[in-house]
């Protein structure tokens, strides 16, 4: 265990009904997640359903802080409620937390809808179990006595949560990322955000910790860097003098001997991205979030992305969740049919399955057709050849 996460826990099940895009859902998940999907089909709002968990259990108020705050930061239940909700519309999200060998040792269900009077959210069943007992079950008595206390949720309460603290530890450390390099580079970045999934407090981050362990990483990320930029000798943390701010900098060799920093204002998009995506991978904790990865990034770098989570995941032990667009990230042959989840939109609202459950898969896999072949076809609309057609043949004026 270190800061309070257990290494070898991750999420091992998820089950959703009438969340954003999906009226029902129950899948399971690996060490190493892909998520594949249509444009709008719901792919970064599953990775918000870990982000909820994670809003109620933190205690920091920029995460949520809480189940009323992390709804609030949502725009309320009606906003989270899936549009393909039927009759009973109410929403109920459960996970299941475990390791390789035991993948049940923790679950959780919320389940919760609003109020008919004011519409504001109530929890209507709160349940916590461990190695498949139920340890705490809510309404309880004490909540029927008092109604109000069904407003806010026994994980994040410090008073009731003593029995499975650790659990709702494991759900605050979650984290998601998707490093928009402009709020990196901005120099009013640092005027009071914390813990900005975009970036905007990253180099505060990379300043915060220890110097001896960020020296350590930004080592490692160095080494990674020179692998897909040569020209790159250094890398570096260091504080203006002037100003305070914290930068990176990176020596750029050329034919000067001495070659040239350059801060971080100068990196390239692909280049700050990547330097994140280490960085976070290189942190201990619970599992991390990722937004197409892929993004600036160079097709050789993004086929071998998905052999660079798996080495650090057995440095971090961190679970790792990834939603991208990208057939390349799908070329690596390490990639396993468990490990990657097709979602695929319809009138019942967006169904998810693991690919080693697509229609003949194995018949395809036996002929040699790789697993970006077979999945990345299935995600593409149905019309997109008559985009071009869109505006037909008049002149545009």
């Amino acid at each position: 265990m270190k800061n309070g996460v257990h290494k070898e826990w991750r999420l091992t099940c998820l089950e959703i009904d009438n969340w954003r895009n999906f009226s029902h859902v129950s899948v399971p998940l690996a060490s190493r997640v892909l998520l594949v999907g249509p444009n709008a089909s719901g792919k970064s709002n599953f990775l918000d359903v870990f982000r909820f968990v994670r809003d109620i259990a933190s205690s920091s108020s920029e995460r949520g802080g809480g189940f009323q705050n992390a709804l609030g930061l949502r725009g309320g239940v009606s906003k989270v409620r899936s549009l393909a909700a039927r009759a009973n519309s109410d929403i109920a999200l459960r996970f299941q937390v475990g390791t390789d060998e035991s993948s049940n040792l923790w679950a959780y269900r919320l389940h919760f809808g609003q109020t008919s009077q004011d519409e504001s959210p109530v929890i209507l069943e709160e349940v916590i179990e461990n190695n498949g007992q139920v340890i705490r079950r809510r309404p309880d008595d004490q909540d029927k006595r008092d109604p109000r206390r069904l407003t806010a949720t026994a994980l994040e309460q410090l008073g009731e949560n003593e029995s499975f603290r650790e659990l709702a530890d494991f759900f605050a450390s979650v984290e998601y990322l998707h490093i928009v390099p402009q709020l990196i580079r901005d120099p009013q970045r640092s005027l009071g955000i914390r813990h900005d999934p975009y970036g905007g407090d990253f180099l505060e981050t990379v300043a915060g910790i220890n110097s001896r362990d960020r020296s350590t990483r930004l080592t490692r990320i160095e080494k990674a860097l020179q692998k897909i930029l040569p020209q790159i000798k250094d890398l570096e943390f260091h504080q203006d003098k002037k100003t305070g701010k914290p930068h990176l900098r990176a020596k750029y060799q050329h034919w000067r001997p001495q070659g040239a920093w350059q801060n971080e204002d100068q990196f390239s998009d692909g280049t700050l991205r990547f330097i994140g995506l280490l960085w976070s991978l290189l942190e201990s904790g619970g599992p991390i979030l990722l937004e197409e990865p892929e993004l600036s990034l160079h097709p050789a770098i993004i086929q071998r992305l998905p052999g660079l989570l798996a080495r650090m995941h057995a440095v971090s032990g961190r679970q790792v969740l990834i939603t991208t667009h990208s057939a390349d990230l799908l070329k690596d042959p390490g990639i396993g049919l468990d490990e990657v989840l097709l979602l695929r939109p319809d009138e019942n609202g967006t169904q998810i399955t693991t690919a080693k459950n697509i229609r003949d898969v194995d018949r395809l896999l036996e002929d040699k057709i790789s697993l970006s072949d077979l999945v990345m076809p299935l995600t593409a609309p149905d019309q997109v050849n008559q985009l071009s057609f869109a505006f037909g043949g008049g002149q545009v004026s």
